[in-house]
């Protein structure tokens, strides 16, 4: 729905969730995990002033694409492997700070919808309009696994769902 309000608006769209799955990328290729465990943090922490996450229209695909440190990642940031990180790397309060200054940054000129969880609430609290909607998760499961098993990936229902409900359970409870 937030993608369809921007195109016709005529608005800039960005997924902040896809912000903190590049992050999440870029620590994998950095080496900074072991498996689910985010074992060099302060590595990660050290090197955000040093990544750049932007969006870019893409005319061909006809969406907006997430680039990190000028890469289009928007492919790679959707895979299960990083899924299953992501929550991990959106715990760090350092993380969050540096996304949350970003998304604030992209917004200051107004023209733009942004779709996240705390984006009303920690964002933009002041925003000029504010839209709150769930789905129900076997919905939102059905929707990652179409976008997986569309770029050939191999994952069942019932992985992503448990991967869903895992990320919103962390992302629900915890303190940032």
């Amino acid at each position: 729905m937030a993608k369809a309000l921007a195109k016709e608006l005529e608005y800039s769209y960005v997924d902040t969730g896809a912000m903190y799955r590049a992050v999440t990328l870029y620590a994998v290729e950095c080496g900074f995990f072991e498996g689910r465990t985010l074992i060099h943090p302060t590595r990660l922490i050290a090197a955000l002033p040093q990544l750049t996450i932007s969006f870019h229209y893409n005319n061909e695909l006809g969406k907006s694409v997430i680039l990190m440190n000028g890469k289009d990642v928007e492919n790679a940031i959707r895979d299960m492997a990083i899924s299953n990180k992501v929550s991990t790397v959106a715990t760090l309060p350092e993380v969050r700070q540096a996304m949350v200054a970003l998304q604030q940054k992209m917004g200051e000129s107004g023209g733009i919808v942004m779709d996240g969880r705390d984006i009303g609430t920690v964002v933009f609290p002041d925003a000029d309009l504010k839209i709150f909607m769930t789905a129900d998760p076997k919905i939102r499961a059905q929707r990652r696994l179409d976008e997986l098993v569309a770029k050939g990936e191999r994952v069942s229902f019932d992985e992503v769902l448990e991967n869903l409900q895992l990320r919103d359970h962390m992302d629900s409870t915890r303190k940032e």
